[in-house]
């Protein structure tokens, strides 16, 4: 009631507001109630609430302006915070910030009936008692200025890691997920005896050239209507592009584990270019590979470069 009498105090007068609105709404504040509340010193709540908010505001912009309440509260108990879950939403409201919201499902698995599916030795059991034991592989899809890029994941389920990863214009196998595999094999240094390799039911997970690289390297195929994966690869897209990161003239694809960070660039320079600038770490990873034939992949080397056309 108080912000709607300053809303119209200065067209009409507040007394002239409280009479109209008294008619209009039974309990609202009179000319003499509301004089009062504004000559009212701040409650002890409100001196609270005074402190955390311009935290919450220049937390939400140091992350790119994408968080929603369960990691601002989570981000705010970190920093030293008492404070509730329910405290963090209003302050966030009272700050104007808010959570962004994920755009419209793109459908990246493509199951192709007439191919031979390996088994599912995982039956949703995503643990894993030590590295190299269980690798998991997703797609996911992200919109340029250029058309859709492809983004191909391996995760490692015991430290929740991205081992390997690679982008692309196209969802073809020997293109987009054999080389985030290939990376992720050189990480390992080609030793993937005992390793569990599980992903979707998707075409180019099935390709001959990607499960007869599994073999090569000593893993184990397996294969499930769902990887586990998917929800992990939407927060990426929702917290990381296509909040405040990814917009009209330039666009980051920031994939982030917890011991390493790698990052890969697509800028878009006018109406002309785009150009892709990858990491330290992918260039080290291509110049270890370049000249290194994969007998599985025929023509093409596993530090072969995709570029976003």
């Amino acid at each position: 009631m108080i912000a709607f009498v300053d809303k119209m105090r200065d067209r009409f007068g507040v007394e002239l507001v409280c009479r109209v609105m008294r008619q209009a709404e039974v309990g609202f504040l009179t000319a003499r109630g509301y004089r009062a509340a504004k000559a009212r010193p701040a409650s002890a709540r409100q001196l609270r609430d005074e402190l955390p908010i311009p935290e919450i505001t220049r937390l939400h912009a140091e992350n790119y302006g994408v968080y929603g309440v369960r990691k601002m509260h989570a981000l705010l108990r970190r920093q030293g915070w008492v404070i509730g879950r329910d405290q963090t939403g209003r302050l966030m409201r009272i700050a104007g910030v808010h959570r962004v919201k994920r755009s419209k499902k793109v459908f990246t698995t493509k199951p192709n009936p007439a191919n031979e599916k390996p088994r599912d030795l995982v039956q949703r059991r995503f643990t894993a008692d030590a590295p190299r034991k269980l690798w998991v592989a997703d797609v996911t899809y992200v919109a340029t200025w250029s058309g859709f890029a492809y983004v191909a994941f391996v995760t490692d389920v015991f430290s929740r890691r991205i081992v390997g990863w690679n982008v692309a214009s196209t969802l073809k196998a020997d293109i987009l997920p054999l080389q985030a595999l290939n990376m992720a094999a050189w990480a390992a240094d080609g030793n993937l005896d005992g390793l569990v390799h599980h992903a979707d039911h998707g075409s180019n997970y099935l390709a001959v050239v990607y499960t007869d690289r599994i073999e090569e390297l000593g893993a184990t195929p397996s294969t499930a209507d769902s990887t586990g994966q998917r929800n992990g690869c939407c927060e990426m897209k929702q917290t990381l592009i296509s909040g405040g990161i990814g917009c009209k003239a330039s666009m980051v694809i920031s994939v982030v584990s917890r011991s390493s960070s790698r990052s890969v660039s697509t800028r878009r320079d006018g109406d002309s270019s785009t150009s892709l600038a990858r990491s330290g770490a992918r260039r080290r990873w291509s110049a270890a590979w370049r000249g290194k034939a994969v007998t599985s992949t025929g023509n093409r080397s596993a530090g072969s470069r995709a570029r976003i056309i």
